[in-house]
């Protein structure tokens, strides 16, 4: 799968460094949104979320699934589930497996934008094809 470096806007909005914020980077990607809107967002959500272990999700550091679904399905995206427990992968991190437009695309431990069959992230997370897709987001039409 083609890959093509993206910060989601990071660094225009005045973010330096690395982290862990591939929620708000792949939405940013796909909705096409400001990073610094994405943000302010998601971190505004969980301020009403309960904390786990005493933690509150972080746009910076870690948004969890309750929160971002919420942001995204507010946004008129859906969830499309590509693996039941138990089932074993049946969709890969490929073009062919995936269908085109805009997706937010969950796999173990991190999101990804993938638009028209090519990842928009900070690094290539596709395990050369191998990596397994729980689901993708897609926008409602």
């Amino acid at each position: 799968m083609e890959f093509i470096y993206s910060d989601g806007g990071r660094q225009l909005a005045g973010f330096k460094g690395n982290t862990g914020d591939c929620v708000t980077r792949s939405i940013a990607i796909a909705t096409g949104k400001p990073y610094k809107e994405v943000y302010d967002a998601l971190n505004n959500l969980s301020k009403v979320e309960k904390p786990v272990k005493g933690k509150n999700s972080l746009a910076r550091t870690g948004v969890f699934r309750k929160t971002y679904e919420k942001y995204l399905i507010e946004n008129g995206w859906k969830w499309v589930p590509c693996m039941k427990i138990g089932e074993g992968c049946k969709v890969h991190l490929k073009k062919e497996e995936l269908p085109g437009g805009r997706l937010i695309v969950a796999v173990s431990r991190h999101l990804t934008a993938v638009i028209d069959g090519i990842i928009y992230d900070n690094h290539d997370c596709s395990r050369g094809g191998n990596r397994c897709v729980y689901g993708y987001y897609v926008k409602n039409d």
